[in-house]
């Protein structure tokens, strides 16, 4: 059986990490990843969206048991406590995801405090919530909070520097992610074949992991993977098209029947994004390049200089999701998308993927060793 330092630091079966993809909800998802082995990332981004969006967080406040009305904190435990007591009995292990942008480090720290709290009120979660992952930010100064507390810190970059910036920081567990990776794509377009050795080269020893993410999504990428030196993989849009996970089923639908070259990049709410291609975001592709070029020029742009009618169309775009309206839908993927024909169980793509990892791992003595 494949069994990489990720399980042992983690207690997980299979080195593969179900992505906390924000700011949907993915409550159910988490729980399915968790009980199949791997660890399951709870997004939480969506609790910023109550007034902005109120669909996406509907979605995710009714998803995890929670109430409409509750403040931040009350609807982040009431998930944490759910998912607890959905995977405890089958030996799961999850985190959550958490942005730590400077626009975003008060709700942070609210996050961050209150998973502090539920495990210090239950012994027994401690057993099960092990993981605190950091995004769409610096990780330098979260270091105390974070690792004080038992967590195993992982965090995400997209590139070289952004991985010696963790190690500085004291990350447990670096992921970088490469370009082929879905919705918010980094601004320089280094992709996984690239960036996954270089990371582990710059970082990885005694005491820190590295994991890909970007374009994982089978058996064959996942022992690639390893063979690249990574402890393991974090997977997004695999797991989006699954019978459990939580996004519309107009999406799911999207993801499997996209085919050969069948993402694009735009705009997408903070910088670059990945999504289906379709006629939806051809034309945003098209609006992106008129109004807010720096997208693929690598140039970042903010609140205060980009034409707001992209954000709006974005906005009008993932209601429609929601509302089923294929026309006006644009929906995010990574380029694994083209890879993925199937919408299967959680669990039966985890032991597929990991058996085909296994017998190519197993068999690459025999073709090339003499």
């Amino acid at each position: 059986m494949i069994k990489s330092r990720l399980c042992d630091l983690v207690g997980i079966k299979y080195p593969i990490i179900q992505a906390g993809m924000g700011p949907f909800s993915n409550n159910n998802l988490c729980v399915a990843a968790a009980n199949a082995g791997v660890l399951g990332l709870l997004s939480t981004s969506g609790l910023f969206s109550k007034d902005t969006q109120p669909w996406i967080y509907n979605a995710f406040v009714d998803s995890g048991e929670a109430n409409r009305d509750d403040d931040m904190a009350t609807v982040l435990e009431k998930v944490i406590k759910r998912t607890y007591r959905l995977v405890k009995d089958k030996g799961g292990i999850f985190g959550i995801n958490v942005m730590v942008s400077a626009e975003l480090v008060d709700k942070a720290h609210i996050m961050v405090d209150t998973a502090i709290r539920i495990r210090e009120e239950n012994p027994d979660v401690r057993k099960h919530f092990k993981v605190i992952f950091t995004s769409a930010g610096d990780p330098v100064g979260w270091k105390d909070k974070i690792k004080n507390a038992g967590f195993t810190w992982m965090h995400v970059v997209p590139s070289v520097k952004g991985a010696m910036r963790c190690k500085k920081a004291g990350v447990d567990v670096i992921v970088g992610s490469g370009h082929e990776g879905g919705f918010h794509t980094s601004w320089e377009p280094v992709h996984s074949m690239i960036l996954l050795p270089a990371v582990v080269e710059a970082v990885s020893d005694e005491k820190t992991l590295v994991c890909g993410a970007g374009g994982f999504c089978d058996g064959k990428t996942l022992a690639a993977a390893l063979v690249l030196g990574a402890d393991g993989v974090q997977m997004g849009t695999r797991f989006l098209a699954t019978q459990e996970s939580d996004f519309h089923q107009i999406w799911k639908e999207g993801v499997v029947a996209a085919g050969d070259r069948g993402t694009l990049v735009a705009r997408g709410f903070v910088g670059p994004a990945r999504w289906l291609k379709t006629p939806r975001s051809n034309e945003h592709a098209r609006n992106t390049l008129q109004k807010s070029p720096g997208v693929f020029l690598g140039t970042p742009d903010d609140y205060t200089t980009i034409d707001m009618s992209l954000i709006n169309f974005e906005i009008e775009s993932i209601k429609a999701v929601y509302d089923g309206n294929k026309e006006k839908a644009l929906m995010a993927a990574g380029e694994a998308a083209q890879r993925i024909n199937d919408m299967p169980k959680v669990n039966d793509l985890v032991q597929v993927m990991v058996k085909d990892a296994e017998e190519i791992l197993r068999n690459i003595p025999k073709k090339f060793l003499s």
